[in-house]
């Protein structure tokens, strides 16, 4: 086998590292002795707390280091075993779920992973904690307690009906932790403490420098993947290095001189240029919500229905998508993308018509100034969009949106700052009228998630000062798909919160958000799992390709 030798000393990769450094660049990011795959990601991550860790760089370490009770295949959505030998019992109502697990599984510290621990991970995953200010998960509903039935079965226990628990189970954000991680404040799981976090899973975090990089290593007895996995026992590759690449430029250069083997978020004019190169781009859907500008109808501005139809009706998406993305980005045709559990097409409501929405703002009686913008009874018809930071391109499409909605009367103005800034305006309805977003998640409960007021409440439908909703039907709906027992009856519940979507006009799906990769042609065996997130355990580094890559 073809000596390998570690590139940190090159000039590439300590741009990626930054950090300074000297030296040519004459090794491939696969040439060292050991098989570490080089994986850039344009942010570093922000916690390894799994109910908080949507975050998509969060993700993507959990995703090695942790496993769960069941698995979901990325692309059919069918669930089946993991850590639990088998899919769990399930009572009528969904109220109560038993599981069998594996007592052969251990922690990369050496603890068993036992009834006990399966139940003290759910008993935090479903109530939080807030003296140590852990939050509970959005994708656990109604949950009361777990009990241990004995050494090898627990049962969990809802309040109401939780038809989308069992698909929660298969989540990075149920990932299984030791009971000495779980013990953590929230402090433990943030950087500076990854070398600290202890799943069962194929790798585990070996080195962290902060803000900089990971290396995790392949776990030597790791012997318990999904049932569905051809491959069983430990992973091909030695480990990873992740590192922290924020420039996509950067990324794009690491590849294309060979000093990565692998990296997200690859930018759609990009792609062409890698697969030029010779290398794969590989895309999967995130299975969810699709990438939205979601209307705050509680604002005076957008109260009127008028006024967010002709947004839409003023805005050209598909201008938007040919000039900034590739055929890596469907254009959405509902608040679901069309791979997510339930979707229905609502393309009717979303037709770009300029004409159109200059009638609907002339008959709400927004009025044309000198200088082209609406204004009534004194206020100007201007609205502010927040920087989606963690979504492909989200500056350059609020910017077209900003264009073509100037030539209709509507200023759009960009919120600045950073994600921290991002997230706290965005909870307030005078900064923010209109969010860009998307919740990634395979499963029907996705909907709740993105819209209810107890969770991400995109429309800010909830009034936190008065305790009104300004839409109790939609609320209500929500709650029916994350609380029918009968999986009909939720298919049902979400076309109809779908369809209130588009004739309410709340929101103007842009497309199907998916995580773009490029890849280089020797490594195989990547994938994605279910929405997007990088699963390192099938990757093979097939040298003889990479012989030829020189």
């Amino acid at each position: 086998m073809k000596k390998r030798a570690m590139p940190l000393s090159s000039i590439v990769l300590a741009l990626l590292l930054g950090v300074t450094a000297c030296g040519n660049v004459t090794q491939h990011a696969s040439e060292a002795e050991d098989d570490i795959v080089i994986y850039l990601e344009p942010n570093f991550f922000k916690t390894l707390y799994p109910p908080s860790a949507g975050f998509y760089a969060n993700g993507g370490v959990l995703n090695q280091v942790t496993d769960r009770l069941l698995y979901q295949d990325p692309e059919t959505l069918e669930l089946s075993p993991w850590i639990a030998t088998k899919l769990p019992e399930v009572n009528e109502d969904a109220t109560e779920y038993t599981f069998d697990i594996r007592t052969d599984v251990t922690y990369s510290d050496g603890s068993p992973l036992t009834a006990e621990n399966v139940v003290k991970n759910f008993d935090l995953y479903g109530k939080g904690d807030k003296s140590r200010k852990l939050t509970s998960s959005e994708q656990i509903t109604n949950y009361d307690h777990g009990e241990v039935v004995d050494e090898d079965t627990v049962r969990f226990f809802f309040s109401e009906p939780a038809p989308g628990f069992a698909q929660a189970t298969s989540s990075f954000n149920a990932g299984l932790l030791s009971d000495a991680t779980l013990d953590k404040d929230t402090t433990g799981f943030a950087p500076g403490k990854a070398t600290e976090i202890i799943g069962s899973g194929p790798f585990v975090i070996e080195d962290e420098q902060m803000n900089s990089s990971l290396t995790m290593k392949a776990r030597e007895d790791y012997d318990w993947a999904p049932a569905e996995s051809e491959h069983q026992g430990r992973a091909y590759i030695d480990g990873i290095k992740y590192v922290l690449a924020a420039e996509e430029s950067v990324r794009t250069g690491g590849l294309v001189s060979g000093q990565g083997d692998i990296a997200r978020q690859i930018e759609a004019p990009v792609e062409k240029h890698l697969q030029e190169q010779g290398l794969t781009i590989s895309s999967h859907s995130t299975n969810g919500v699709t990438n939205q500008l979601a209307f705050r109808f509680r604002d005076p501005r957008l109260s009127d229905i008028r006024v967010r139809q002709a947004i839409i009706a003023g805005t050209d998406r598909d201008e938007i998508l040919e000039t900034l993305f590739s055929d890596s980005y469907p254009k959405a045709n509902s608040v679901l993308s069309s791979s997510a559990l339930g979707y229905q097409d609502m393309s009717q409501y979303y037709v770009y018509d300029p004409d159109k929405a200059q009638r609907l703002l002339d008959e709400a009686g927004w009025v044309r100034g000198e200088d082209g913008i609406r204004s009534k009874d004194g206020q100007r018809l201007t609205l502010n969009i927040n920087e989606a930071l963690p979504q492909p391109r989200s500056r350059e499409v609020i910017t077209k949106v900003q264009e073509q909605l100037a030539r209709i009367g509507i200023e759009i103005t960009l919120n600045p700052g950073d994600q921290a800034a991002q997230d706290a305006d965005s909870k307030d309805i005078n900064k923010v009228q209109i969010r860009h977003t998307m919740v990634g998640r395979a499963d029907y409960d996705v909907l709740k998630s993105h819209l209810h007021s107890d969770n991400r409440d995109s429309l800010l439908n909830l009034d936190e000062e008065t305790g009104e909703l300004g839409d109790p039907e939609l609320e209500k709906l929500l709650e029916q798909i994350a609380s029918s027992p009968r999986e009909e009856d939720r298919a049902e519940a979400s076309a109809k919160a779908q369809r209130m979507m588009a004739e309410k006009a709340y929101a103007l799906p842009l497309f199907e958000e998916p995580q773009v990769y490029g890849v280089q042609p020797y490594l195989e065996g990547f994938e994605e799992e279910s929405i997007g997130r990088p699963n390192f355990y099938n990757v093979r580094i097939n040298h003889d390709r990479l012989e030829e890559s020189q």
